[in-house]
């Protein structure tokens, strides 16, 4: 794996801790109780049983290692630290599509947050990249596959998150 910095909000580095936690407390003794189960009914060889449970017992362990690895390069940015005008991660974000003038919320959060069906995207993604920094009222362009799209802030907030 690449060290590199993982960059969270406070409440993802909740999250990412919270799932380590529930992996190796309460799923890996799941799966490993599975592994003991499918042992019972015969050998290790052509039971799909035991290999379903070596299979989920590698994915436990490859995801709390990804996680591991990314809670010691974690560089949690402070939303208190934050402004709260300017547009940053850890920003609630209300756009206005210039064209169509469909509105929409979203939260800026580290890549390793990003949940776009929970209008959370990435500080990476080309609509974040082009309003940080900005505050409400300011207009902006983001360059998308099908042309530009031009957006206003609406809104900027941080107490939502």
């Amino acid at each position: 794996m690449i060290d590199r910095d993982v960059v969270l909000t406070e409440e993802g580095l909740r999250k990412l801790e919270s799932e380590l936690e529930f992996l190796r407390t309460v799923r890996r003794k799941e799966v490993t109780g599975r592994i003991r189960e499918s042992l019972e009914f015969g050998d290790a060889w052509e039971n799909p049983e035991y290999e379903s449970a070596k299979n989920d017992q590698a994915f436990v362990e490859g995801r709390i290692l990804t996680l591991e690895n990314m809670l010691r390069n974690a560089r949690v940015i402070s939303e208190k630290e934050a402004r709260r005008d300017v547009i940053g991660l850890g920003s609630n974000v209300r756009l206005k599509d210039m064209e169509t003038a469909d509105e929409f919320e979203c939260v800026i959060v580290g890549s390793a947050e990003a949940d776009p069906f929970q209008h959370r995207i990435s500080y990476q993604a080309p609509v974040a990249q082009a309003i940080l920094g900005h505050k409400a009222g300011d207009r902006v362009k983001v360059e998308a596959p099908a042309g530009p799209i031009e957006y206003e802030i609406l809104t900027v907030a941080r107490d939502t998150l």
